[in-house]
């Protein structure tokens, strides 16, 4: 075997300690010092080179956080603290909220296509909640956001700390679509973040297999097909463009790997495309940090 690249080297270390399970694996999540944090200072270091040097376009946004700690690790997104619409990347928590005003279940609806007010044009067809974040289906969402105000989505606004909704809001604009709900990108970062840590919690099971089933064979299976060594959780979504020089939209995803225990958060928009071709770029991003 040849040696590691530092990126490489550093990133094998993490996954060893996290699959030893036991001392190392809770070391890694709570240490603030020692050989644990040196190694994640190295990562840090190597994956902030690695990406500024092969994904430094102007078209290109990221953030990349450790996803136990929440501690940012690489950026090229300077003003990701500026709220701006993130398309339906507010679809996990759309469907919170509606599962928290129903005793946690979700319907059955069946997708018709562009007639029923999806983004695809035929039928997606008979979904669940799994197969419908898989799909990212808009007909699917656009039902659960007709069942919910915004006054109803502050509670979950505020338990993952994400920009709050206008509490008149209704309709589309609960599920992502248009203007009127705009989101910092570091805030919907940590919210998914959050959402891993709930993961046991009523309802966020299903919305953890959609993630995963997105990166499997889904909208975002750019990222997992990408992945050599891993799987990931996915959302994709797509939005109004906020570049000074508009495009048609952008597209964003977010990118939790491994699926099973989150190590990695990437989140990436990329101008002038949809959500499911940036997640390819995330993937090609994710793939050089895994070699």
């Amino acid at each position: 075997m040849g040696k590691l690249k530092p990126v490489s080297a550093a990133l094998a270390i993490v996954a060893s300690l996290v699959s030893a399970g036991g001392v190392f694996a809770q070391s890694l999540r709570s240490s603030a010092s020692g050989p644990v944090t040196s190694v994640r200072s190295l990562f840090a270091q190597s994956a902030a080179r690695t990406l500024g040097e092969e994904f430094a376009s102007d078209d290109v946004s990221y953030i990349l956080l450790d996803a136990q700690t929440g501690s940012l690790l690489a950026s090229h997104w300077p003003d990701a603290d500026r709220p701006i619409p993130l398309g339906s990347l507010i679809k996990p928590f759309t469907a919170l909220a509606y599962a928290e005003h129903h005793d946690f279940h979700y319907p059955i609806y069946v997708c018709r296509g562009a007639t029923s007010g999806c983004w695809q044009p035929s039928p997606h067809g008979r979904l669940n909640i799994v197969s419908a974040l898989a799909y990212s289906c808009n007909s699917y969402f656009l039902d659960l956001a007709a069942h919910l105000t915004g006054n109803e989505m502050l509670e979950v606004a505020a338990q993952f700390g994400i920009d709050p909704p206008d509490p008149t809001l209704s309709g589309p604009a609960l599920m992502g679509i248009g203007e009127e709900w705009p989101i910092a990108p570091f805030r919907m970062a940590n919210a998914y973040l959050e959402l891993i840590e709930r993961r046991d919690d009523p309802g966020v099971r299903k919305i953890i297999l959609g993630l995963q089933d997105s990166a499997l064979w889904g909208t975002g299976s750019g990222v997992g097909r990408a992945l050599k060594h891993s799987d990931a959780l996915v959302k994709t979504g797509t939005a109004v463009c906020t570049h000074a020089h508009h495009g048609p939209g952008d597209g964003f995803v977010i990118a939790l790997v491994p699926a099973d225990q989150p190590q990695l958060l990437l989140f990436v928009r990329v101008h002038g495309v949809a959500g499911a071709k940036a997640a390819a770029i995330a993937g090609r991003m994710l793939s050089r940090l895994e070699q």
